[in-house]
């Protein structure tokens, strides 16, 4: 077979080491694999080069993608995906493997549908992709949030300060709720939880009154304004409070072990599906085993809230 390799949408780590999964895996069954840089807009310009063993060497512990990455909404379009449709047929490509997030997903799709073997990789910090248990980058980010947390809470405790930290994960709370717990933060808000400014407020003056040096707040993007509610919290609970957010920080860094296995398992996993003729679905992890779902299936469903794990914040925050 010619098999494409691309990513697309936010870049995270691990990325680099699906890429060369995808491509020693195919090169070992006597396939030839061409990388796309830049995502879709590469494809449709036809930024398509050969690939050989030599050109993933080293890469695997590299955060980022080798490959880059671009977002093109004009994708939506017919008359562009036919144009990156005409550059696999020029280069005589049988299948493409797309590694990003639902809006790599739905590109995928689209191509599935006009006759183009695709499979979709989870690759996103944001672990908002319901077919699969973890996505390739959400470890990493996570240790780095972890990391970020914790030295805040150093000069948080210094100062008798409360510290409220924003952290990333769109529309999905993994990141907050997972580095809260692991960082011991007094109060975890996400999108599942939602926002109960009041009672936030009440319990954080309480904690001041009871003689608490230092208050922790995971929160996780697109609640609030944080710099806001930072300073409504100084004005009614008497902490000194600073907010922080995180930002693009958290998508850089050495992928960990965690997601360079993870990286390798769907990259080589979407290479035999492909051998096995299989197209238009989206690889993952469920319960430790490797998944294939359809891709119009992955892109419906919705992550279920952690109830151990929200659980356990109660019990011990």
């Amino acid at each position: 077979m010619r098999i494409g390799v691309l990513t697309s949408g936010g870049d995270a780590p691990g990325m680099n080491a699906c890429i060369r999964a995808v491509v020693r895996a195919a090169l070992a069954s006597g396939d030839q694999v061409f990388g796309i840089y830049d995502g879709y807009r590469g494809l449709v310009e036809g930024k398509l080069v050969e690939f050989t063993r030599k050109d993933v060497s080293e890469i695997l512990n590299y955060g980022g993608t080798i490959l880059g990455t671009a977002r093109l909404p004009e994708f939506q379009y017919e008359a562009v995906r036919k144009l990156a449709v005409d550059q696999l047929k020029k280069y005589d490509i049988d299948a493409l493997v797309c590694i990003g997030g639902d809006g790599t997903y739905t590109g995928a799709l689209r191509l599935h549908e006009m006759g183009i073997k695709t499979i979709g990789v989870p690759g996103t910090i944001d672990n908002d992709i319901a077919s699969s248990d973890y996505t390739i980058g959400f470890s990493t980010a996570l240790n780095t949030a972890c990391e970020a947390i914790d030295k805040l809470r150093d000069t948080s405790s210094s100062h008798q300060r409360c510290s409220i930290i924003e952290v990333m994960g769109r529309h999905c709370g993994d990141l907050a709720l997972y580095s809260g717990i692991c960082c011991g933060a007094e109060y975890i808000i996400t999108n599942e939880t939602g926002l109960d400014k009041e009672k936030l407020l009440k319990s954080l003056k309480e904690n001041r009154l009871n003689g608490r040096r230092h208050a922790i707040v995971v929160i996780s993007e697109n609640i609030t304004d944080v710099y806001q509610l930072a300073k409504e919290v100084e004005s009614y609970s008497g902490y000194e409070c600073r907010a922080t957010i995180l930002g693009y920080i958290q998508r850089g860094g050495n992928p960990t072990p965690e997601d360079r296995l993870l990286a390798a398992r769907l990259g080589k996993y979407a290479v035999d599906l492909l051998h096995e003729g299989t197209s238009g679905v989206a690889v993952g992890v469920v319960d430790n085993k490797l998944k294939a779902t359809p891709i119009e299936e992955a892109l419906t469903m919705v992550s279920e809230p952690n109830v151990e794990l929200n659980k356990l914040v109660q019990k011990i925050s």
